[in-house]
């Protein structure tokens, strides 16, 4: 949400720190070995969701057997909707879905900030959905949540309620809840972050992030230490909010906190491969643990 850090006065930084090239994970430029019998796809997802079926993309990946996956959530609006991460992922061995939350780019139904939180769990539910599991090769064992901008807010708020989850991954996340704006603020927001969204209004949006201080991500943020967390901040003004958020959850004992902090702007603009690099290499530790147990 560009607007965020105009509503907060919050200038960017210079440059993001480069990734040496021995570091760079051959996920980033390296396609993978082409497999003939079990090749990576696309399938165009429609989900079950507050009574329409909303949109969604699953980035299968190559291989046989069952895969572990992202769920990559996109922002407010979703104008950067983290693709080429998505692409990256999957190239690592891990299959990637998106979606589009109700109200927004093409989904049926009125947009809300509650019906996004609830869309989250109904594709967690249809991934979960044996049939479904079988046919996109998921193993809903291993099933990390990932979102970006208001996406982080929706993947934090989602982990804090769902045990099941492997991990979560929060992108210069906003805290749709707690960031202490007063109304003509929140509108203004609202009003500059408003693209493609059907049934709503800035003043509308605003009035239902005041109405609801249950919003805010700290209030379940111990819950958060159940899974590993990976939080990724930017010079947008957002990263004193999540490195709050970040702080209780490693607060609690035997919580798996990692934070990383790039000098790039809200949309990581200049450090897409420093997005990846960071993305992948958390999940390769992940998988890692996973292997060992």
């Amino acid at each position: 949400m560009k607007s965020i850090a105009l509503a907060l006065a919050i200038a960017s930084a210079p440059a993001a720190a480069h990734v040496p090239p021995a570091e760079i994970a051959p996920a980033i430029y390296t396609d993978p070995p082409h497999d003939a019998a079990h090749p990576a796809a696309m399938e165009v997802l429609h989900i079950p969701s507050g009574g329409v079926r909303i949109n969604g993309v699953a980035y299968i990946a190559a291989g046989a057997g069952l895969h572990p996956t992202l769920v990559l959530m996109h922002g407010l609006p979703g104008n950067e909707k983290n693709l080429d991460l998505a692409q990256a992922v999957r190239r690592a061995g891990w299959t990637v879905v998106t979606f589009n939350y109700r109200g927004s780019w093409g989904s049926p139904g009125r947009f809300s900030f509650a019906g996004n939180l609830d869309d989250a769990e109904a594709v967690l539910s249809y991934l979960r959905e044996p049939a479904n599991a079988a046919k996109l090769g998921i193993d809903t064992r291993r099933i990390v949540v990932a979102g970006h901008s208001m996406g982080g807010w929706v993947a934090a708020m989602t982990a804090e309620h769902d045990p099941a989850l492997a991990g979560a991954i929060l992108i210069s996340a906003a805290n749709m809840g707690g960031m202490g704006l007063s109304r003509e603020q929140e509108t203004a927001m609202m009003a500059d972050n408003m693209e493609t969204l059907a049934g709503v209004t800035a003043e509308t949006m605003a009035e239902e992030v005041l109405a609801h201080p249950e919003f805010d991500w700290t209030r379940d943020s111990a819950r958060l230490a159940r899974a590993p967390l990976l939080v990724l901040t930017s010079d947008d003004g957002l990263a004193p909010g999540a490195d709050a958020l970040a702080a209780k959850a490693a607060a609690v004992p035997g919580s798996r906190v990692a934070k990383v902090h790039a000098s790039t702007d809200h949309g990581w603009s200049g450090a897409r491969i420093r997005l990846a690099q960071e993305v992948i290499k958390w999940l390769e530790q992940l998988g890692a643990e996973g292997r060992r147990k």
